[in-house]
């Protein structure tokens, strides 16, 4: 083979290489429906809904009087639960990793029984709902009392082909499935992102699976975009021999680049 012939094939096998390389960007590239530049499609608000009390629920009830020593006894609740996360939790939930917190357990019947106030049924309540209850019960025995609730193990499960699978405790109730993956480091390069898998528990005892496409931004849209304590999060891996074959095309495109510089050097020169 001489070298215009070479010259001429060479280029060639390179840019076939390059070509059928760009399956991976696609494979791993997030909303791809949104452009790169132009007009940029706006994307529909998701409906957020408060997330109710349950059944086994902790809940953190922080009660504040003009004297702080005698309401100390009702915010410090009746157990202590252990805060199961994964290191390197994002700046966003700088809180999460606390070793432990304190709070009330909501019973099988529904109710937290609170020091001198006694038993409140607050399950298939919003946080905000049952702050409201138990400020009336509070006004019985305390004058300008403050009243606040929040959810003490407001987990998530994620689990699959991310960096640091795991169970993370929320600081607050409105989280993203977004969220969810960046605490738990995003996908890793084998991760599908068209078919994530959400199961969340119902009230009744039933669970109900959705499928996820990350790469369409309509999920900011869905009903499961806001998660809910207790979500289950499941990232499937992709075929084994096609992450091989991306990272091998990788590798080839390098060596030939290289190869092709050489062989237009050394032509060019003689």
């Amino acid at each position: 083979m001489n070298r215009k012939t070479l010259l001429i094939y060479y280029p060639l096998f390179f840019l076939f290489l390059l070509t059928t390389s760009c399956s991976s960007t696609k494979k791993i590239k997030y909303f791809q429906d949104i452009p790169d530049s132009g007009d940029l499609k706006t994307i529909a608000k998701g409906e957020y809904a408060e997330p109710k009390i349950l059944v086994d629920d902790i809940l953190t009830i922080n009660i504040q009087t003009i004297d702080p020593q005698s309401s100390g006894p009702v915010s410090t609740g009746n157990i202590t639960s252990s805060n199961a996360t994964a290191l390197g939790a994002a700046a966003l939930f700088s809180n999460v990793g606390a070793s432990s917190s304190s709070g009330y357990l909501v019973d099988k019947e529904g109710t937290v029984n609170i020091s001198i106030i006694g038993k409140v049924k607050l399950a298939g309540l919003t946080t905000f709902e049952a702050t409201q209850v138990i400020q009336a019960a509070v006004n019985k025995y305390y004058k300008d009392a403050t009243v606040n609730v929040r959810f003490a193990n407001f987990k998530i499960n994620v689990t699959g082909e991310v960096l640091r699978p795991g169970t993370y405790t929320m600081p607050n109730e409105k989280v993203t499935i977004l969220d969810a993956l960046a605490l738990a480091g995003d996908l890793t390069i084998f991760g599908k992102r068209e078919n994530v898998l959400l199961i969340r528990d119902n009230p009744d005892g039933t669970r109900t699976p959705y499928r996820i496409n990350l790469k369409n931004s309509n999920i900011m849209s869905a009903p499961y975009f806001y998660l809910r304590q207790n979500d289950f999060i499941y990232v499937e891996a992709r075929k084994a021999k096609s992450d091989a074959t991306d990272a091998a095309q990788t590798k080839y495109i390098s060596i030939a680049g290289t190869i092709l510089s050489l062989i237009i050097v050394f032509a060019t020169r003689r």
